[in-house]
């Protein structure tokens, strides 16, 4: 089985193209984000834990999240692959990543980041506030708070994809199917 990552600022484009990759290569899209709505709407056990700490204004636990992508990943034996989007988010995670995809004999395949620079992230965000109407994603200090995060949150994870050696990143530029066929050329490699 392989596992895709898919990394990228706010407004990278990361799910206009993770749709992509789900419809040429029969991926499943693991969206960590997603998942938490899914179970708590379904009442499932998970979900009702997820809620009751959302609903106290707390974050939901690595081992919950980490649960859930466990049962998603048992639930799809059938696709080509998985492709994790927003997980994992600290190297706590990447770690415990790992030791899960080992206990099943697997690893992650390799990290797809969609690198664009902080003035795109903000001239993207905008655009897409205004289009979906998204009053938080029109305030400049938001912007940068977020992008801000990204940076703080991420870069330890992608230093730990360098050092393993399955960190790529891929120039968010451009047109949308031209990115695109970059982000082929390397899921193509395995």
């Amino acid at each position: 089985m392989k596992y895709f990552i898919l990394f990228g600022p706010p407004g990278a484009g990361k799910g206009t193209q993770a749709a992509m990759m789900v419809d040429k290569y029969n991926f499943r899209h693991v969206s960590t984000g997603d998942l938490l709505r899914r179970e708590i709407k379904a009442g499932s056990p998970l979900g009702i834990q997820a809620k009751e700490l959302i609903d106290r204004g707390l974050l939901v636990p690595d081992n919950i999240v980490e649960d859930m992508i466990r049962l998603e990943i048992e639930q799809h034996p059938d696709v080509a692959g998985f492709l994790l989007d927003g997980f994992p988010r600290t190297t706590s995670q990447a770690e415990d990543l790992d030791r899960m995809l080992g206990a099943r004999g697997e690893e992650v395949t390799t990290v797809i980041s969609i690198v664009i620079d902080d003035e795109m992230v903000k001239e993207r965000i905008r655009h897409r506030a205004m289009i979906e109407n998204r009053q938080d994603d029109m305030d400049d200090a938001t912007i940068a708070n977020r992008i801000a995060t990204y940076h703080q949150k991420t870069e330890p994870v992608i230093n730990y994809y360098k050092k393993a050696g399955k960190y790529n990143e891929i120039y968010g530029v451009g047109a949308i199917d031209s990115i695109f066929e970059r982000i082929c050329e390397l899921v193509d490699k395995f």
